[in-house]
């Protein structure tokens, strides 16, 4: 009678105890709530690609660019509670971006781009205001947005490079066309002269 009392005891501790360590180990790891409110975020003084003159150019007509850009230049080095502001204001002025492309900017590459700054976006905004706020997402959201940005920035100056390549070559084809006219003309007009 001891042997099967001491055999349930020792099987119910065992069972306990796998019990207890399943349970430990399936609970979530939990993100400190007291992050550092006062710590700064992204790298300070992130560069961006300077847009060229030609850009700026075109881009004049797009209002809301300008704030877009300050906002995200001046994104990183925030504390938490500056990125809550700048990542709501961020928000809508991608959104005004997205809906009032100008025609010479309408291109899918340039809207994919946007789109690409404004989901980075939102995905910065949600992590900022969770309720349990890890440093570590933070950061990497950070660092998407930053990247999203150089992309954007970088097909705007493509594109009117481009632009500008597609201008050259059809001014270039205008004066050969021209050329070649003036030969053939020159050729025909010989051909007459060589009758009379």
């Amino acid at each position: 009678m001891n042997r099967i009392l001491i055999f349930t005891v020792l099987s119910l501790f065992i069972c306990f105890g796998i019990f207890s360590c399943d349970n430990f180990s399936n609970q979530p790891q939990e993100v400190d709530a007291q992050v550092d409110r006062t710590v700064s975020y992204g790298k300070k003084g992130a560069q961006f690609p300077k847009l060229s003159e030609n850009t700026k150019i075109q881009i004049a007509q797009w209002a809301v660019f300008d704030d877009f850009e300050m906002e995200a230049k001046t994104l990183n080095g925030s504390t938490i509670e500056e990125l809550k502001v700048k990542t709501e204001r961020l928000l809508i002025h991608s959104d005004s971006l997205t809906k009032k492309i100008p025609d010479t900017l309408n291109t899918n590459l340039v809207a994919s781009r946007l789109m690409v700054v404004g989901t980075r976006t939102k995905l910065l905004h949600q992590e900022v205001n969770r309720d349990r706020l890890d440093a570590a997402k933070i950061e990497n959201h950070i660092n998407e947005f930053n990247i999203s940005v150089v992309n954007f920035f970088q097909q705007l100056n493509e594109k009117f490079q481009k632009d500008a390549i597609d201008e050259q070559r059809k001014d270039d084809e205008k004066r050969e066309l021209k050329k070649q006219k003036k030969f053939l003309d020159s050729v025909y007009q010989a051909e007459l002269e060589d009758k009379n």
